[in-house]
């Protein structure tokens, strides 16, 4: 595969990501947890298959960059703001991550090259899509102590993702 077909290929699963944000708040209101659960699934894989894509290709496009930390700040806005409203994840922890990622996406703006994730940022990430997908595991899926036992899991798991991602905000804001 060509690196510039690499690229567009990387582009197209980033704008496929940021669209699955509206069936999946959708999906948790209406109940439907298990479809839910599949499209924050699709949409965490589909940002591990653009990064390789992308560095396959031996890096992104611009747009891609630029692209790619807000489609992951829409898909992972979502379950959290679901999760704070009915009282599974605290309001105040939701509105600090939140509010992490909008002033993150802003210094990001003023970087030429969108400016790149660091390794805590990437690691941010990836915790805060394995705490999300633990802490909305659907409860038809196993008996009801291991689908607590995974919940339980998820909210652990949610406390160094709000660390990581704080201690990678002043990383970046270093940089400045």
């Amino acid at each position: 595969m060509s690196a510039q077909r690499s690229r567009r290929l990387a582009d197209g699963l980033t704008v496929g990501r940021a669209v699955l944000g509206l069936p999946l708040i959708l999906a948790l209101v209406a109940g439907q947890a298990a479809v839910a659960w599949w499209l924050l699934l699709l949409g965490g894989l589909s940002d591990a298959a653009d990064g390789w894509l992308a560095r396959r290709a031996g890096g992104g496009s611009v747009w891609g960059a630029r692209l790619d930390p807000l489609t992951d700040k829409i898909l992972i806005s979502a379950p959290l703001l679901w999760l704070g409203a009915n009282g599974a994840l605290p309001l105040w922890a939701v509105w600090l991550l939140l509010a992490r990622e909008l002033l993150i996406s802003g210094w990001r703006a003023g970087q030429g090259s969108g400016g790149p994730a660091s390794w805590s940022g990437k690691a941010k990430t990836i915790l805060q899509f394995s705490a999300l997908l633990l802490l909305l595991w659907p409860a038809g899926w196993l008996a009801a102590p291991a689908v607590s036992g995974l919940h339980g899991l998820g909210w652990l798991l949610f406390w160094p993702s709000l660390v990581l991602a704080l201690s990678s905000a002043w990383g970046y804001l270093r940089q400045s």
